[in-house]
């Protein structure tokens, strides 16, 4: 399973950045380019992208292949 991939505000501009990594994979001008370009990593990696609002928190997170949680569905 890869790592989860983060989208975030960074300079004025929304990022995709693996946990842990320094650089950006990808930068956009939208959050909504960005949330896309996670998910389509998170699904061919089966692991998780998580969205942060410009605040910093979390607004959403989706799993793909193995859903670490114990509950059905």
């Amino acid at each position: 399973m890869g790592k989860k991939q983060h989208v975030v505000m960074q300079d004025d501009r929304w990022v995709v950045k693996e946990e842990g990594a320094e650089t950006p994979v990808a930068t956009f001008r939208t959050q909504d380019q960005a949330w896309e370009k996670a998910k389509a990593i998170a699904r061919r990696e089966r692991s998780e992208a998580v969205l942060h609002g410009k605040d910093g928190r979390i607004r959403e997170r989706n799993t793909y292949g193995h859903d670490p949680r114990g509950t059905k569905g």
